[in-house]
């Protein structure tokens, strides 16, 4: 039998768990390829650490660029992360011919169209599934499954520690910094959580699903990114008063010659699935125009989720070799790179939307006229207005629902509406995504 070695660089969390996959099934893999996918050499600065498996002597090395030149060594997997070491030793491996399996979706969000450029210049793959929500198959799905279809949109949840934070929130009333402590006691937030719940790896993700659907460069400097840190309870609670949960998606719709592409706090209605969604999971709702509405659902993160989408790029890449086809038999973007095209990604300012606003008014006459008169200015019509909520230093909660919106003439009509004598706090804005509400 076929005997196909693999370097693994990097053993952290995820690179562990890839590990264990590839030496502890090694005969059920062998079944179902029909070929022996053997782990050779392992990369990591730390030799000493105890990582629960067993390497055999002469497996461990704290030198990268030796495995990734070593001519035994035939599939690469890059473990190690971030946008530099990482780049440069996934540079090399594709100079010297190796495919390449990677789950670092910021560099592929910040460098991934040079990165494929290289790799189909040099005649290899560049694997990448577990980049976007862990488990879930949906680099394959779209890039394979839907071949047939035109992605209408795409609107998911692509951040477990989000999610969580706003499940927690939503369901035990937390505020926002009671929430993301939970987070990182559990190890679903990082110490330094920024990344997570500013948006950013969202947005590194859409980046990469929106080039898949749409046959369109790697764009992540032009996508709208909002995160979670300024959500309240008092604003989750008015949400569900009105029948929507409150998540941070990430959505994306084709527009013909642009595409939406943003990260935000978003409401949306209750018989909406991903209303449904909680915890650390994620899930990513795509619309085709042959399929409808499908749904993708599971774990986005953790070591053997991750490992698990890892091992399946190993094996296609695997299965490539043995069959003869090792050169692009699936294109890496799901479109022929001759057919992949600057597309422009609409400016926020741009996309018209339903919203939510919070004021804090003073509780007197002629409020409500000042407020709703500086937003009819600017052409925003109320679908209704709310008073809610006691009385808080001079100030009651003042909420409305607006129809569909100009964000160019929300965003001024606040502006404005924040300098008045009678609002005594910065409005709050929420985004709603509601297709049974669209006017």
């Amino acid at each position: 039998m076929n005997i196909i070695h693999v370097g693994l660089l990097g053993c952290g969390t995820v690179g562990t768990g890839v590990a264990r996959i590839l030496m502890e099934k090694e005969p059920l893999i062998s079944d179902r390829v029909g070929a022996v996918i053997r782990l050779k050499t392992v990369a990591d600065i730390d030799l000493e650490k105890d990582r629960g498996i067993r390497f055999e002597n002469g497996m461990l090395t704290k030198n990268a660029f030796q495995v990734v030149c070593d001519p035994e060594i035939d599939i690469v997997i890059e473990m190690i992360g971030g946008e530099g070491v990482a780049k440069d030793l996934i540079l090399k491996a594709i100079e010297h011919k190796k495919p390449v399996v990677t789950a670092n979706k910021a560099l592929l969000a910040n460098h991934g169209n040079a990165l494929f450029k290289a790799a189909a210049q040099n005649g290899v793959d560049l694997a990448f599934e577990a980049s976007v929500c862990g488990c879930m198959p949906v680099i394959k799905t779209i890039r394979e499954s839907l071949v047939g279809n035109r992605i209408q949109s795409m609107i998911g949840i692509l951040n477990g520690t989000c999610n969580y934070i706003l499940s927690k929130i939503t369901n035990d009333g937390s505020v926002f910094e009671a929430a993301l402590a939970e987070a990182q006691a559990k190890g679903f937030a990082e110490a330094d959580p920024t990344l997570d719940v500013e948006g950013h790896d969202t947005a590194h993700k859409l980046a990469i699903l929106s080039a898949l659907a749409y046959g369109m460069e790697i764009n992540l400097p032009d996508i709208y990114v909002e995160g979670i840190s300024r959500i309240t309870p008092m604003d989750i609670d008015f949400a569900r008063q009105f029948g929507y949960t409150v998540k941070l998606l990430a959505i994306s719709k084709s527009l013909g010659n642009a595409v939406e592409a943003r990260i935000h706090p978003t409401m949306i209605p209750f018989e909406n699935l991903l209303s449904s969604v909680n915890g650390s999971v994620n899930a990513l709702t795509i619309t085709g125009d042959a399929v409808g509405d499908m749904m993708l659902y599971g774990y986005g993160a953790g070591m053997m989720p991750t490992a698990s989408a890892v091992i399946s790029d190993v094996v296609d890449l695997a299965r490539n070799r043995i069959s003869g086809a090792s050169r692009g038999r699936i294109p890496m973007l799901s479109y022929q790179p001759g057919r992949i095209r600057k597309i422009p990604i609409v400016p926020i300012k741009e996309i018209d939307t339903h919203y939510y606003f919070r004021f804090a008014a003073l509780d007197q006459p002629g409020v409500l006229s000042k407020i709703s008169g500086v937003l009819g200015n600017y052409g925003i019509s109320i679908k209704s207005v709310h008073q809610k909520g006691r009385k808080t230093n001079g100030s009651v909660p003042v909420v409305m629902l607006s129809h569909l919106a100009r964000e160019e003439y929300v965003i001024k009509a606040l502006s404005e509406i924040s300098s008045l004598d009678v609002v005594s706090d910065t409005p709050v804005l929420i985004r709603i995504e509601d297709e049974a509400g669209q006017d």
